[in-house]
């Protein structure tokens, strides 16, 4: 119900015994009024598979995500009416790497704020020159897939790498030449923090929503410079909003927030030291096919009764359908 590579497409209507539509754009109430006919469902992020959508499902056995995240989809409620979820956890990771590194790079050369003065005519070399990543502290919030790809290209750099993750163990940081650090190490020690932690509702054991707040700002150097390629409730927004006013956070490029897309007075948006990309993290060519085929993959596996490659709900069965 969401476009995907048509590698996806082909690999899924190669496959003996299945009936492939594709009928994207779909209104809520369009998806709800035939989604009863299904046995398989495969979105990206446009789609909100919701509680009401899945009530409607009455034959719906699997989802496949073609992406990491899966906010657009009720989990527990896929859970409660025995519908397994799947997604592409390492189809997008080099992507999504690769553009924290872009945000990175344009936050010590403001490469953004320099294309745009040269649009205006202008020739000001003195105050666009930017600083150096070598030598700098990067603090990194969650390091598995991205991170890790993330921390390689810093040590490239010369960067001096911290890590906040529950569950790094010294083995893998040793492995990824980094040092393990409190999150309250990373954030009073970083000349550049990146996020890449999933989005875990306040109340929820391990929240990350809003972890990057005024308490979190009050403990960094000032002028620290943020990027988040993860999610955008994770760094909260009036308060990443007033710390950039006030020059404590020095830049914030992010490639997500906390309303997509951004109504037209969202306090991101127009500031001079905020780059904002519309969710591009995951939409190189490259990974559009990789998640596209993984999703389908996961889809047909499931189909045919076997363990899909990444199920986000294990606790519901597996059967077979074809």
């Amino acid at each position: 119900s969401d476009p995907i590579s048509e590698k996806g497409v082909e690999a899924l209507r190669s496959t003996p015994n299945i009936t492939v539509d594709v009928n994207t754009g779909l209104a809520p109430d369009e998806l709800k009024k035939i989604i009863g006919q299904y046995h398989g469902l495969v979105v990206r992020s446009q789609t909100k598979v919701t509680r009401d959508i899945l009530a409607a499902a009455t034959n719906l056995k699997a989802i496949g995500r073609a992406g990491v995240g899966v906010d657009n989809i009720d989990r527990d409620a896929a859970t409660d009416h025995g519908v397994i979820v799947m997604n592409t956890p390492s189809g997008n990771t080099i992507a999504t790497a690769e553009l924290t590194f872009t945000h990175l790079l344009s936050l010590a050369r403001p490469v953004p704020e320099a294309v745009q003065s040269m649009r205006e005519g202008k020739w000001d070399r003195k105050t666009l020159s930017g600083t150096e990543l070598f030598g700098n502290h990067l603090g990194i919030l969650g390091l598995g897939r991205i991170g890790a790809e993330v921390a390689k290209r810093a040590n490239a750099f010369g960067m001096k790498v911290l890590a906040y993750d529950p569950y790094l163990t010294e083995a893998r940081a040793k492995a990824l030449g980094v040092t393990i650090a409190t999150l309250d190490e990373v954030f009073a020690l970083s000349d550049y923090i990146t996020v890449h932690m999933p989005l875990i509702e306040k109340g929820k054991q391990g929240a990350t929503e809003g972890m990057v707040d005024d308490a979190a700002f009050a403990k960094m150097k000032k002028g620290v410079k943020i990027v988040n390629c993860a999610r955008g409730e994770i760094v909260h927004t009036d308060d990443i909003a007033a710390a950039l006013k006030s020059g404590q956070v020095g830049g914030y490029c992010t490639d997500v927030l906390d309303e997509e897309p951004p109504r037209a007075d969202h306090p991101l948006t127009k500031l001079p030291n905020c780059v904002v990309t519309p969710h591009i993290g995951s939409r190189t060519a490259e990974s559009v096919q990789r998640q596209a085929v993984a999703a389908v993959t996961n889809l047909i596996r499931a189909m045919h009764g076997e363990k899909p490659l990444a199920q986000i709900n294990p606790e519901v069965p597996v059967k077979k359908v074809v």
